[in-house]
Parts: C-alpha cells; sequence; structure tokens
C-alpha cells in the first residue's frame, strides 16, 4: 500500500510541474463531507463514523461497488461535535482571527485505510464540478485536516498528502513510527507517541515487579510498532516476554484459537494489551468461552478508559485491568455542546438521520409487518444512556478542541491578525507548517499547548484501574506517569488499586522465583534470561542482593557465612594460653621447669657428696639450668605471633638446646676423658679440666649464637597471616623467613646431639659408678628420636598444631635429658643413700 502512495505522489508531482497551461480532470467518483460548514478558510476533518466495512467483490472483471460501511461508531459524532464546538467558539472570538470565518469538511473514513486516503484526497483536491477544467496549481481545498483516529489510517493520510505540506493533526494516532519526519513531514498529533506510552507501561509493568509477562497486539501500524517500542524497553529493565500475540478483529476462528491455545500453554499471568477496543470486544466473548480468566491485564489508553468495553465485559474478564490514560482536562461549555445533537442535523443530514436512528434505537421509515420502533424526531437524548452520552473521553475531545485552536493561532500569526485581520487569503501551506510546528499558545482553562521536534506535546499519562462491583464499572486513577519529571516519571498509590478477582493482592508474574541472598541467577539454557536457575555462592563469595546476577568474592581477610550473604571475618587461629592445648603445654612447660629447679636443688643441697661431685657437678648444673631454660623457651610459641616473638622463640630454641647439648657433650667428654686417665702414664685430663670444659661449652654456643645473629640480620622470622592452608580461617604463624637459617640452627644442635650420642655410645661400657654414659647416650637416642620425628609431623601439621608439634619436641627432648640423666642420680640420693659414699662408688672400681 505505501508503495502505490509513493508512486500516487510521485506523478502528482508531475502533474503539478506540467505547467499552469493544463487543466484539471477529476477521475472517479466524487466523494463529498458528512459534516459541512463553509468559511473562508476551511479546517478538514476525517474520523471514522463507522467502524467496519464490507468489502466488494474483485471480479477484475468490472469495476468494483465502493465500500459499504455500517456498525455506527458514536465516538466519532463526539470528536465532530468537539471540532464544531472549537470552530464556532473561534468564530465568535474578537481577539482570535477577527473578521475571519472558518469553516469544515468532516469526512467518514469508514476505519479504512484505502477510505481514508481517498478522503484526504479529496480534501486536497475538491469535489466540485465548477472547477473540474480549472488550473492545477489552485489551493487545497482545507488549510490542515484533523483527524485521523487510528494510527494506521493515519499513516495513510500523511503519506498520502505529505508531498503538499498539507498539516495532519491527530488527536488519537499513537504510533511511534509516526513521529519519523522524514516519512511523515507534515504530521502533528496533540497526543503522546506510543514511544512514551510504551516506556510507561514497561515502567508500570517493572513498578510492580512482573518479570514475565504476555502480549497481544493489533496486528497493524500501531499495535506492531507499540509492541516493538515496549519489548525494547522491557529488556532494558529485565522484563521478559513469553508470547506477543497478533491479532486483528477480522482474523479467523483458527487464529483466534490459536491465541486461546498459547495463552492457556502459557505460565505468565499478566497479559499486556496493545489493542483497541474493538479488539477486545471481539475477544471477550472467545475468553469466556475458553475459560480465560483471572488475568492481570494492562492496557493502552486505546481502550483502558473506554466504558463501552466496560458494559460489555459481562464477566469481569477484564475486571482489575491496570493501564495508562490521558491525563483528565475540562472545555468549557464542550461537554453541553456535544449533547446538543442539532448542530449535527445543520452540517449534514444525511448522516444525521442514521446517527439519530442508531442513538434512539427507531427507525425513520419501516415496513407494516416490522416490530422496529418508529422515529418521531422529538426524543430526548436525557432518556437513553450509550457511548454517545458518555463524556469520559473527554481528554481525547479535548485533544479536538486543542488542534483546532493550534490552526486557528497558526493562522491569526500568519495573517497579520491584531484587531481585525488584514486578509482572508488562506496561506500557502509550507510556511504555514513550518508555523504550525513553533505555535505555543494556552487554551481558556490555562493548559499549555506546543509541539516538539517530532510534533508531538509532552507525555503525561494517569493510570487507571478498573474496578468493577455489582455490575458498576468505575475507572479509578491510580498513579500519574510524566516524563517531564526528573525527579520521578512514575508515581503509583498501591492501596487504591483493586486487582483481578477483586483482590488485594498484587498478582505475581515470574518466569522463576527470585533468587535469595546467598545465591545468583543462572539462565537456563535456551530460555529468557527471566526464567533462571537460582546457584548457591561458592565458599568465600556471597550475594547480598536478591536476584543477584553474579556472587562477590570476599575480601581475603573475610569469608562468607554459611548463608552466602554476608562477608564475616575469618576466625584468626593460633596457639592460644587460653585454649586447652595450650593450658596442657604451659602446664607441662612449666612443671618441666619446676622439676628441673627442684633436682638443682636436691643436687645443691648434696653437691658435696660423692655421686654429685663424682659427675661433674658444675657442668650438671649448668645442664640443669639449660634445661630449665628449654622448658621455659616453650612458653614463648605460644600466644599470639608478634614480631619480637617470633625472633625470640627460634633463636631462644636454638640457644638454649645447644647450650644443653654442649652440656651433655663435656659431661661424655669427662666421662671418657676420666677412664682414659687411669691408664698408666696417661696425663688427658689436664687438657680437659674445668676451664677446657667451660671453654668448649661456650664455644659450641658461641657458634649457634653466631648463627643465630647471621639468621636475624639476613632474613629474620616475621608474623604471617597464612590464608592458603585454611580458606575460612586465617592462621597467624611465624614465618620463617630464612629457611637456611632455621635448618641451619636445628642442623647445628642435631650435629651436636649425633656426636654427643656417638660419644656417649661408645663410653657405654665403663663400670656404671663413675659412669653416666649409659644414661646420656638413653637421653640422646630419646632426643634424636624426637627431633629426627618432628621433621615430617612439623611439615605435615595444619595450623596451630605445626606450633604444638615443635612445642612436644621441645619438650620431650628436655624430659628425655632431664629424666635419663638425673632421675637415677635422685633417686640414689633420696631413697638410696647408702649408695651414695665414696666407698660404695670405689668399691668396684678394677683393681690394678
Amino acid at each position: 500500500m505505501e508503495s502505490i502512495f509513493s508512486l500516487l505522489r510521485v506523478l502528482i508531482a508531475i502533474i503539478n510541474l506540467s505547467g499552469a497551461d493544463e487543466t484539471c480532470s477529476l477521475h472517479g467518483e466524487s466523494v463529498y463531507p458528512q459534516l459541512l460548514k463553509d468559511g473562508d478558510i476551511m479546517v478538514g476533518g476525517i474520523f471514522p463514523f463507522h467502524s467496519t466495512w464490507e468489502s466488494p467483490e474483485m471480479s477484475f472483471l468490472f469495476k468494483p461497488h465502493p465500500l459499504k460501511c455500517w456498525s455506527l461508531d458514536f465516538r466519532a459524532f463526539q470528536y465532530s461535535q468537539s471540532l464544531i464546538f472549537a470552530v464556532e467558539e473561534i468564530n465568535n472570538s474578537s481577539t482570535l482571527l477577527p473578521g475571519v470565518s472558518l469553516g469544515y469538511k468532516i469526512f467518514d473514513s469508514c476505519s479504512s485505510i484505502a477510505i481514508g486516503a481517498r478522503m484526504a484526497m479529496a480534501m486536497v483536491n475538491g469535489n466540485e464540478q465548477t472547477v473540474l477544467d480549472g488550473p492545477c496549481t489552485r489551493p487545497a481545498q482545507v488549510q490542515a485536516i484533523i483527524g485521523e483516529t487510528y494510527s494506521s489510517v493515519s499513516m495513510a493520510i500523511a503519506n498520502s498528502i505529505g508531498a503538499f505540506s498539507i498539516p495532519v493533526i491527530s488527536h488519537y494516532a499513537t504510533c511511534e513510527c509516526l513521529s519519523d519526519k522524514m516519512k511523515y513531514p507534515s504530521f502533528l498529533r496533540t497526543i503522546p507517541s506510543d514511544y512514551h506510552q510504551s516506556r510507561a507501561l514497561a515502567e508500570m509493568v517493572k513498578h510492580f515487579n512482573w518479570t514475565w509477562v504476555g502480549a497481544i497486539r493489533r496486528d497493524d501500524d500501531y499495535g506492531n510498532s507499540g509492541m516493538a517500542a515496549f519489548t525494547e524497553a522491557a529488556e532494558q529493565l529485565g522484563i521478559c516476554l513469553e508470547y506477543s500475540l497478533p491479532f486483528f478483529r477480522t482474523y479467523s476462528r483458527e487464529k483466534v484459537l490459536r491465541i486461546v491455545e498459547q495463552i492457556k500453554r502459557s505460565t505468565s499471568q499478566v497479559i499486556v494489551g496493545f489493542l483497541d477496543n474493538w479488539d477486545l470486544e471481539s475477544l471477550l466473548h472467545v475468553f469466556y468461552e475458553h475459560n480465560i480468566t483471572g488475568y492481570q491485564w494492562v492496557g493502552t489508553e486505546a481502550w483502558i478508559f473506554d466504558s463501552e468495553l466496560a458494559a460489555l465485559d459481562k464477566h469481569n474478564i477484564l475486571q482489575g485491568a491496570i493501564g495508562l490514560a490521558i491525563p483528565k482536562t475540562t472545555v468549557t461549555g464542550l461537554k453541553e455542546f456535544i449533547l446538543d445533537i442539532y448542530p449535527l442535523k445543520t452540517a449534514g443530514s444525511a448522516i444525521f438521520i442514521e446517527f439519530w436512528e442508531a442513538l434512539f434505537n427507531c427507525k425513520y421509515r419501516t415496513q407494516n409487518d416490522t416490530d422496529d420502533v418508529v422515529c418521531t424526531g422529538k426524543e430526548i437524548l436525557s432518556h437513553v444512556e450509550n457511548t454517545f452520552t458518555d463524556m469520559r473521553l473527554m481528554p481525547i475531545f479535548s485533544n479536538v478542541y486543542k488542534a483546532v485552536y493550534a490552526v486557528a493561532h497558526t493562522l491569526h500569526k500568519l495573517l497579520g491578525c491584531t484587531e481585525t485581520c488584514p486578509t482572508k487569503k488562506q496561506p500557502d501551506p509550507l510556511p504555514f507548517l513550518k508555523q504550525l510546528t513553533n505555535v505555543s499558545f494556552k487554551t481558556k482553562e490555562g493548559e499549555d499547548v506546543y509541539f516538539d521536534k517530532y510534533g508531538e506535546p509532552s507525555a503525561k499519562y494517569e493510570i487507571i484501574n478498573w474496578q468493577t462491583s455489582k455490575n458498576q464499572h468505575d475507572f479509578v486513577t491510580v498513579g500519574i506517569f510524566d516524563s517531564s519529571n526528573p525527579l520521578g516519571q512514575l508515581a503509583v498509590n498501591m492501596s487504591s488499586i483493586v486487582w483481578t478477582q477483586n483482590s488485594n493482592q498484587v498478582p505475581v508474574s515470574v518466569c522463576s522465583k527470585s533468587c535469595p541472598p546467598g545465591t545468583r541467577k543462572a539462565v537456563q539454557k535456551g530460555k529468557p534470561m527471566c526464567c533462571f536457575d537460582c546457584i548457591p555462592c561458592a565458599e568465600g563469595e556471597i550475594s547480598n542482593l536478591t536476584d543477584s546476577i553474579k556472587c562477590e568474592q570476599c575480601n581475603e581477610d573475610y569469608w562468607s557465612n554459611p548463608r552466602r550473604d554476608e562477608c564475616i571475618k575469618k576466625k584468626i587461629e593460633y596457639l592460644s594460653y587460653a585454649e586447652t592445648m595450650g593450658i596442657l603445654l604451659t602446664a607441662v612447660s612449666i612443671t618441666g621447669a619446676f622439676a628441673t629447679m627442684i633436682i638443682a636443688i636436691i643436687f645443691f643441697r648434696f653437691k658435696n657428696t660423692p655421686i654429685v661431685r663424682a659427675n661433674n657437678s658444675e657442668l650438671s648444673f649448668l645442664l640443669l639450668f639449660s634445661l630449665t631454660l628449654c622448658f621455659l623457651c616453650s612458653l614463648t610459641f605460644i600466644g599470639q605471633p608478634s614480631e619480637w616473638s617470633c625472633m625470640l622463640r627460634h633463636t631462644a630454641f636454638g640457644i638454649t638446646f645447644v647450650l644443653c647439648i654442649s652440656c651433655v657433650l663435656g659431661k661424655t667428654i669427662v666421662v671418657l676423658m676420666a677412664f682414659r686417665a687411669t691408664l698408666p702414664g696417661s696425663n688427658v685430663m689436664k687438657w680437659f679440666g674445668p676451664p677446657q670444659q667451660r671453654l668448649s661449652v661456650l664455644a659450641f654456643t658461641l657458634t649457634q649464637v653466631i648463627i643465630c645473629v647471621g639468621w636475624l640480620t639476613s632474613s629474620p622470622p616475621f608474623p604471617f597471616k597464612n590464608l592458603k592452608h585454611y580458606k575460612e580461617k586465617i592462621i597467624l604463624e611465624c614465618h620463617l623467613g630464612s629457611a637456611v637459617g632455621f635448618w641451619a640452627v636445628l642442623g647445628y644442635i642435631g650435629l651436636l646431639a649425633v656426636l654427643c650420642f656417638v660419644l656417649a655410645f661408645l663410653a657405654r661400657k665403663l663400670p656404671d659408678n663413675f659412669n653416666e654414659a649409659k644414661f646420656i647416650t638413653f637421653s640422646m637416642l630419646i632426643f634424636c628420636a624426637v627431633w629426627i620425628t618432628f621433621i615430617p609431623a612439623y611439615v605435615s601439621s595444619p595450623g596451630k598444631f605445626t606450633v604444638a608439634v615443635e612445642i612436644f619436641a621441645i619438650l620431650a627432648s628436655s624430659f628425655g635429658l632431664l629424666f635419663c640423666i638425673f632421675f637415677p642420680k635422685c633417686y640414689i640420693i633420696i631413697l638410696k643413700p647408702e649408695k651414695n659414699t665414696k666407698k660404695q662408688i670405689m668399691g668396684k672400681l678394677p683393681v690394678k
């Protein structure tokens, strides 16, 4: 159809270029307005006086008959009355177009694209036989065209006469496509485009948390374009369409049943209806027949405020519907003028008779055998109640009124009117169109009227809720949408809404239930993004919002709680004095130190006895002192690691153990040297007397001190948060710093221990009373076994147990030395004092 119109425009342009000397000839049949009034400047109007038509038979053998229109629509008469009222008011004004009278020609489009385009061409060309032979360069018959009601017809009209720059001002055509000024340069409207309505609908659907909706759209430019804009806006807001079904009232029953089956199979509970009232009228009885009830309907301004549709909804299928409507407005005197039907009789008698018969349900001429009521012509309008008497579409009537006034204000400006208009000549279309797009005025009610760069007003809507009770239909305003409000375009009063089935609970329409905090959404394969599974967040990740699309990683010092909705501080783990293990190790350590001091006291008390003097009392006291330090140094491993405790624990452990082993080694060497000194001619003891013993202990210990100093200087131990061993907690430990330094300290201790063990093993068969090498051998055997076992246990123990293993090794080896070396002597000193005599000790010496 569009290509046909384009071709027609080219042909018209060719005719215009052919010269003024050529004449015009009218082809086809003339068409005449339904309502007409002469004036100096004419305003055109195209309204759908009939809602449908009967297509003629197309045999291509003879010229088809004209379309037969039927099903009178009272709304078109209300629009016509609004246009006539505005014209009469302007003509009676002394300030607007003084001295210039406006006339009107109002045609019937019959809701047909083809008829609408034909009527538009008739208004441009004229049908008067007296001008058929005149030049083709005469002006158009009308200054502007008000209409049409429907977008598809408006597109055809605007496309047909766009080349002539004749303005088309629609009061109800909302298709976004008409905003394209490249295709429709002369189209304007006094109603916002569906671009705004579609986004307002999407915002409203999102406001009620409906993310899974179905849609039925009118299968024409209005429905398809509007639904495309709604789909785009919905996707941006996270709303998914389960289905989007086209419908037109001329669809076959098979197509309608497929729509019904699709709705039945669906899971969404909300249906967005981008339809008009006639479409829904066709669907209501089908929906009831197939039990399509209980759905939440979301509607456009095309039907949400239609009282006739509400009256037809006998089964409350649309109960609780919510949608957008043009804000309520009033025009003083317009309601009374619309209900005064006699101006229609003056403007067009033929259509008036049909209108009267439909309005009062009677017939002017009847056959004798019919039961039709005869019209008397004196019927009273107040006695009937139908669409014509319903004034709820006053905002749309006002749009017609404003469109006429926009034409009048533009003419007033172009004609240079002040106290009177100096000329009554019709302005050229192009400057008139340019001036019309820039017009700005206030109505008598104070409402601002202007057109933006797309030829549209600003978008303002009321949110209407369809409430039904006891067969009464109320359209309750429950909110507003204002695209010009930067603080918040949508405002809804939730408490005043009545939902489907008279419920006060907001219906739920989602493909998948919301994912609670602690989970994330994972889109189901092959389905829209609104259909998802809720996947729990992994350990160490959280989501603290509903419907999170991803889980956030906790910071390294934090961990996710069991619900995975909050990052909590990781538990810090170290061997504490307050816990059971720490208390036990502390108690054992102090017990060992206390036992060592008791033995030292015993040895000091019995220092002059043979058994103490025979076993090198000076090294024994030094060994007891070092063992006490060994027991106490284990306490530095307990408690929260700090910079000083980390350096102290390893160095103190290394030095005290070397001091201890040095003393044991000195005692072992003394035993060996003592028995070698008994051999004839041997004087080795002079080379290993007390000074040499002290010097050897000092040398061995000083070597360890040097190793420790080197370790602390190069890379000392330091407090360290171990985050890798356990994910859910932090292990506070002392990092070794230099591993070489640590193993050098342990290696040196091990070297001295092995040397001491070898020497003690060699001296184990010497006479018992003088020989403690046997006990030293056992002690060194325990010592080496403990520390050899310590290495794999230390490496494999987790967390605080690493420290516990190290403390255990220190305490075990210390107790091994204490028990093996000193307990036998204490046993003799305390329990067997009779054996603690020089005679008893010397009695078993071999006689030489």
